[in-house]
Protein backbone atom coordinates (compact mmCIF):
# COMPACT_ATOMS: atom_id res chain seq x y z
CA UNK A 1 0.00 0.00 0.00
CA UNK A 2 1.38 3.39 -1.03
CA UNK A 3 0.52 6.08 1.47
CA UNK A 4 1.04 9.79 0.95
CA UNK A 5 1.79 11.92 4.01
CA UNK A 6 0.44 15.47 3.73
CA UNK A 7 1.42 18.19 6.19
CA UNK A 8 -0.75 21.34 5.83
CA UNK A 9 0.78 24.55 7.17
CA UNK A 10 -0.65 27.82 5.99
CA UNK A 11 0.54 31.31 6.85
CA UNK A 12 -1.60 33.85 8.65
CA UNK A 13 -2.44 31.99 11.83
CA UNK A 14 -4.56 34.16 14.14
CA UNK A 15 -4.70 32.22 17.44
CA UNK A 16 -0.92 31.80 17.66
CA UNK A 17 0.72 34.12 15.10
CA UNK A 18 3.40 32.42 13.00
CA UNK A 19 2.91 29.19 14.91
CA UNK A 20 4.06 26.80 12.18
CA UNK A 21 7.59 28.22 12.23
CA UNK A 22 7.63 29.37 15.86
CA UNK A 23 10.21 27.64 18.04
CA UNK A 24 8.94 24.90 20.35
CA UNK A 25 11.63 23.26 22.45
CA UNK A 26 14.37 24.79 20.33
CA UNK A 27 13.08 23.90 16.85
CA UNK A 28 10.29 25.11 14.56
CA UNK A 29 6.89 23.62 15.32
CA UNK A 30 6.81 22.21 11.79
CA UNK A 31 9.98 20.22 12.50
CA UNK A 32 8.26 18.05 15.09
CA UNK A 33 5.78 16.71 12.56
CA UNK A 34 8.38 16.53 9.77
CA UNK A 35 10.64 14.33 11.90
CA UNK A 36 7.94 11.82 12.82
CA UNK A 37 6.61 11.70 9.25
CA UNK A 38 10.01 11.13 7.67
CA UNK A 39 10.80 8.42 10.24
CA UNK A 40 7.54 6.54 9.60
CA UNK A 41 8.15 3.29 7.69
CA UNK A 42 4.71 3.17 6.07
CA UNK A 43 4.71 6.58 4.38
CA UNK A 44 5.85 6.35 0.76
CA UNK A 45 6.20 10.12 0.34
CA UNK A 46 5.75 13.19 2.54
CA UNK A 47 4.82 16.62 1.16
CA UNK A 48 4.13 20.01 2.68
CA UNK A 49 1.21 22.05 1.37
CA UNK A 50 1.50 25.74 2.18
CA UNK A 51 0.72 29.14 0.69
CA UNK A 52 3.64 30.79 2.48
CA UNK A 53 7.17 30.83 1.05
CA UNK A 54 8.74 31.28 4.51
CA UNK A 55 6.99 28.14 5.74
CA UNK A 56 8.04 26.37 2.53
CA UNK A 57 11.69 27.27 3.25
CA UNK A 58 11.47 25.91 6.78
CA UNK A 59 9.77 22.78 5.46
CA UNK A 60 12.54 22.15 2.94
CA UNK A 61 15.13 22.65 5.68
CA UNK A 62 13.30 19.95 7.67
CA UNK A 63 13.59 17.55 4.73
CA UNK A 64 10.05 17.92 3.39
CA UNK A 65 9.08 18.09 -0.27
CA UNK A 66 7.28 21.26 -1.35
CA UNK A 67 6.30 20.45 -4.94
CA UNK A 68 3.80 23.34 -5.22
CA UNK A 69 2.47 26.34 -3.32
CA UNK A 70 -1.16 26.18 -2.27
CA UNK A 71 -3.45 28.80 -3.89
CA UNK A 72 -4.61 31.63 -1.64
CA UNK A 73 -8.25 30.58 -1.82
CA UNK A 74 -7.30 27.33 -0.06
CA UNK A 75 -5.45 29.12 2.74
CA UNK A 76 -8.16 31.20 4.38
CA UNK A 77 -9.16 31.15 8.05
CA UNK A 78 -12.33 29.24 7.20
CA UNK A 79 -10.89 26.86 4.59
CA UNK A 80 -11.83 23.25 5.43
CA UNK A 81 -9.12 20.59 5.46
CA UNK A 82 -10.77 18.32 2.88
CA UNK A 83 -10.28 20.53 -0.23
CA UNK A 84 -6.71 21.25 0.84
CA UNK A 85 -5.94 17.52 0.81
CA UNK A 86 -7.83 16.97 -2.44
CA UNK A 87 -5.83 19.76 -4.09
CA UNK A 88 -2.54 18.21 -2.99
CA UNK A 89 -3.53 14.75 -4.22
CA UNK A 90 -4.73 16.15 -7.56
CA UNK A 91 -1.48 18.07 -8.06
CA UNK A 92 0.64 14.98 -7.46
CA UNK A 93 -1.56 12.80 -9.64
CA UNK A 94 -1.22 15.31 -12.46
CA UNK A 95 2.53 14.81 -12.10
CA UNK A 96 2.04 11.05 -12.41
CA UNK A 97 2.19 9.92 -8.77
CA UNK A 98 -0.76 8.01 -7.31
CA UNK A 99 -1.40 6.63 -3.84
CA UNK A 100 -3.71 4.13 -2.14
CA UNK A 101 -4.24 6.22 0.98
CA UNK A 102 -3.54 9.68 2.35
CA UNK A 103 -2.22 10.45 5.83
CA UNK A 104 -3.01 13.90 7.23
CA UNK A 105 -0.45 15.13 9.78
CA UNK A 106 -1.22 18.54 11.28
CA UNK A 107 1.72 20.48 12.77
CA UNK A 108 -0.54 21.58 15.64
CA UNK A 109 -0.22 18.05 17.09
CA UNK A 110 3.56 17.92 17.54
CA UNK A 111 4.00 14.96 19.90
CA UNK A 112 2.95 12.00 17.75
CA UNK A 113 5.61 9.34 17.16
CA UNK A 114 6.53 7.66 13.88
CA UNK A 115 5.14 4.44 15.34
CA UNK A 116 1.74 6.09 15.77
CA UNK A 117 1.65 6.92 12.07
CA UNK A 118 2.64 3.38 11.13
CA UNK A 119 0.13 1.93 13.58
CA UNK A 120 -2.75 3.87 12.03
CA UNK A 121 -1.79 2.75 8.53
CA UNK A 122 -1.43 -0.87 9.60
CA UNK A 123 -4.87 -0.77 11.25
CA UNK A 124 -6.43 0.67 8.09
CA UNK A 125 -4.90 -2.09 5.99
CA UNK A 126 -5.40 -5.06 8.30
CA UNK A 127 -9.06 -4.28 9.09
CA UNK A 128 -10.11 -3.15 5.61
CA UNK A 129 -11.29 0.22 6.94
CA UNK A 130 -12.17 3.38 5.04
CA UNK A 131 -10.24 5.54 7.47
CA UNK A 132 -8.46 5.55 10.82
CA UNK A 133 -8.10 8.41 13.30
CA UNK A 134 -5.85 8.64 16.33
CA UNK A 135 -7.79 9.00 19.58
CA UNK A 136 -7.57 9.43 23.33
CA UNK A 137 -9.91 8.23 26.09
CA UNK A 138 -12.67 10.56 27.25
CA UNK A 139 -12.54 11.05 31.04
CA UNK A 140 -15.62 9.71 32.88
CA UNK A 141 -17.01 13.15 33.69
CA UNK A 142 -17.11 13.92 29.95
CA UNK A 143 -18.59 10.58 28.89
CA UNK A 144 -21.67 11.12 26.64
CA UNK A 145 -23.79 9.17 29.14
CA UNK A 146 -23.06 11.91 31.70
CA UNK A 147 -23.08 14.92 29.35
CA UNK A 148 -26.17 17.14 29.09
CA UNK A 149 -27.43 19.61 26.49
CA UNK A 150 -30.00 22.32 27.19
CA UNK A 151 -33.14 22.02 25.06
CA UNK A 152 -35.27 24.91 23.77
CA UNK A 153 -37.06 25.10 27.13
CA UNK A 154 -33.81 25.29 29.05
CA UNK A 155 -34.16 21.75 30.37
CA UNK A 156 -31.23 19.34 30.49
CA UNK A 157 -31.22 16.36 28.13
CA UNK A 158 -28.59 13.64 28.07
CA UNK A 159 -26.37 13.67 24.99
CA UNK A 160 -27.22 10.00 24.41
CA UNK A 161 -30.96 10.67 24.34
CA UNK A 162 -31.51 8.34 27.27
CA UNK A 163 -34.01 9.22 30.00
CA UNK A 164 -31.64 8.55 32.91
CA UNK A 165 -27.84 8.70 33.29
CA UNK A 166 -25.84 5.57 34.00
CA UNK A 167 -25.50 5.69 37.80
CA UNK A 168 -22.00 4.32 38.39
CA UNK A 169 -18.67 5.26 36.79
CA UNK A 170 -17.73 1.58 36.59
CA UNK A 171 -20.72 0.96 34.29
CA UNK A 172 -19.84 3.64 31.75
CA UNK A 173 -18.81 2.28 28.33
CA UNK A 174 -15.43 3.42 27.07
CA UNK A 175 -15.58 6.61 25.06
CA UNK A 176 -12.91 8.27 22.92
CA UNK A 177 -12.24 11.54 21.14
CA UNK A 178 -10.12 12.35 18.11
CA UNK A 179 -6.88 13.95 19.20
CA UNK A 180 -6.01 15.37 15.77
CA UNK A 181 -2.56 13.78 15.51
CA UNK A 182 -3.09 11.27 12.68
CA UNK A 183 -5.79 10.76 10.04
CA UNK A 184 -5.42 8.05 7.40
CA UNK A 185 -8.00 7.81 4.61
CA UNK A 186 -8.21 5.66 1.51
CA UNK A 187 -7.78 7.64 -1.68
CA UNK A 188 -11.23 6.82 -3.09
CA UNK A 189 -12.97 7.85 0.12
CA UNK A 190 -11.14 11.19 0.08
CA UNK A 191 -11.35 12.01 -3.62
CA UNK A 192 -14.60 10.42 -4.81
CA UNK A 193 -16.40 10.12 -1.48
CA UNK A 194 -15.46 13.67 -0.38
CA UNK A 195 -14.82 12.46 3.15
CA UNK A 196 -11.98 12.06 5.62
CA UNK A 197 -13.85 9.35 7.50
CA UNK A 198 -15.95 7.19 5.14
CA UNK A 199 -18.39 4.66 6.57
CA UNK A 200 -15.94 2.24 8.19
CA UNK A 201 -13.91 4.33 10.63
CA UNK A 202 -11.37 2.83 13.00
CA UNK A 203 -9.62 4.37 15.99
CA UNK A 204 -5.97 4.03 17.03
CA UNK A 205 -5.41 4.62 20.74
CA UNK A 206 -2.53 6.99 21.45
CA UNK A 207 -0.26 6.50 24.43
CA UNK A 208 1.30 9.95 24.68
CA UNK A 209 -0.09 13.31 25.79
CA UNK A 210 -2.70 14.93 23.60
CA UNK A 211 -1.78 18.48 22.58
CA UNK A 212 -3.58 20.50 19.92
CA UNK A 213 -2.08 23.96 19.54
CA UNK A 214 -4.86 26.50 18.99
CA UNK A 215 -4.32 29.08 21.75
CA UNK A 216 -1.41 30.62 23.71
CA UNK A 217 -2.46 28.47 26.69
CA UNK A 218 -2.05 25.37 24.52
CA UNK A 219 1.44 26.54 23.58
CA UNK A 220 2.39 27.05 27.22
CA UNK A 221 1.25 23.50 28.00
CA UNK A 222 3.34 22.17 25.09
CA UNK A 223 6.40 24.01 26.38
CA UNK A 224 5.91 22.43 29.81
CA UNK A 225 5.64 18.98 28.23
CA UNK A 226 8.84 19.55 26.25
Amino acid sequence: MRVLGIIPARGGSKGIPGKNVRSLGGKPLLAWTAESALAARRLSRVVLTTDDERIAEVGRACGLEVPFLRPAELAQDDTPTLPVLQHAVAELERAGDRFDAICLLQPTSPFRAAGDIDGCIELLESEGLDAVVSMLPVPPEHNPHWVYFRDDEGLLRLATGEAQPIPRRQELPSAFHRDGAVYVTRRGVLMEGNSLFGKRLGGYLMAGPGVNLDTPADWERAERLV
